[in-house]
């Protein structure tokens, strides 16, 4: 392996790891207001990067633009879903409830997908689609720059919203003791769909970054929910600084596996390290409190 390719596989493994991150963020959220396991989170991911798709095709602009739209419609529909739907299961069987109820909207969202647009693989065409960068003698596309970049932005301003605000205040209060946060005078009913809403605009965000750079189809979505559902178990549920940190180390590992093993085995690092920590440390190894309680 020459230094080049090895440099080059580690930037790519940061970036991709920087998107991980990102949609793990969406998924840890969803977890730690309600306890809900959010099947649909990765569909809702397509969806983004269909309408992005389509916003180009039909305007000829930059489908980032799009992101003035999908995000604050996500927004509106995990507000709605949570306060509809998901806010009327038993609390009693709501982990496992919340998994069939968010799979049938996967379903639906998959084959709504697939029957306005087709199941023929689409891919936008940009003219910086072949652009690439020179670094240390490794060629870095552009359209990956500028996810990570996209992925950079919204984490911070997550993190900023989280801890700045007085929603982050209340939404982490929810997050780490409800009962103590409605004695506070906070309504956890209206922040946990907020919160709810949050979640899903991640989807909106990251959705659009992958358009960028990858070929869609309807039942993409079940390529993510693996890897995903593997950042935030290794991360710790509920531990949004965890999944960030297992999304970036497991996204450098995938990279690098890839040389010697390929595409489709590097893959498989998710589920390796998903079993371990499960036989090792169920917790989560960057887990803290919030995730003890699970």
């Amino acid at each position: 392996m020459s230094g080049s390719l090895l440099l080059q596989s580690l930037i790519l493994g940061v970036l991709l790891g920087g998107l991980y991150a990102l949609l793990a963020a969406g998924l840890t959220l969803y977890f730690g207001v309600m306890r809900v396991v959010m099947i649909a989170h990765s569909a809702f991911l397509i969806l983004a990067a269909y309408l992005a798709w389509w916003f180009q095709g039909e305007t000829g602009i930059d489908p980032l633009v799009s992101l003035l739209v999908t995000v604050p419609l996500f927004f509106v529909i995990g507000y709605v879903m949570q306060r509809l739907l998901l806010s009327r299961l038993r609390p009693a069987s709501l982990t496992m409830m919340s998994v069939l109820l968010t799979f049938a909207i996967a379903l639906v969202i998959e084959g709504g997908l697939g029957y306005v647009f087709s199941g023929t693989q689409r891919r936008i065409q940009l003219d910086y689609s072949s652009s690439s960068i020179e670094v240390l003698g490794a060629n870095i596309a552009v359209v990956k720059l500028i996810a990570f970049a996209l992925a950079g932005v919204a984490l911070v301003g997550l993190w900023a919203l989280m801890k700045l605000t007085r929603f982050g205040q209340a939404l982490r209060a929810t997050i780490q003791h409800p009962e103590a946060a409605r004695l506070l005078g906070v309504n956890t009913d209206r922040i946990a769909g907020f919160g709810f809403g949050l979640g899903l605009a991640t989807a909106a965000i990251g959705g659009t970054a992958l358009s960028l750079d990858s070929t869609i189809y309807p039942s993409l979505h079940w390529h993510w929910i693996g890897p995903l559902m593997a950042i935030i178990v290794v991360g710790g549920l509920g531990s949004i600084p965890g999944a960030a940190i297992a999304a970036m180390v497991l996204g450098i590992s995938q990279s690098l596996l890839q040389i010697p093993l390929g595409t489709t085995w590097a893959q498989t690092v998710f589920y390796v390290a998903l079993f371990a920590t499960l036989m090792v440390r169920p917790q989560g190894f960057f887990g803290g409190r919030l995730a003890q309680r699970f």
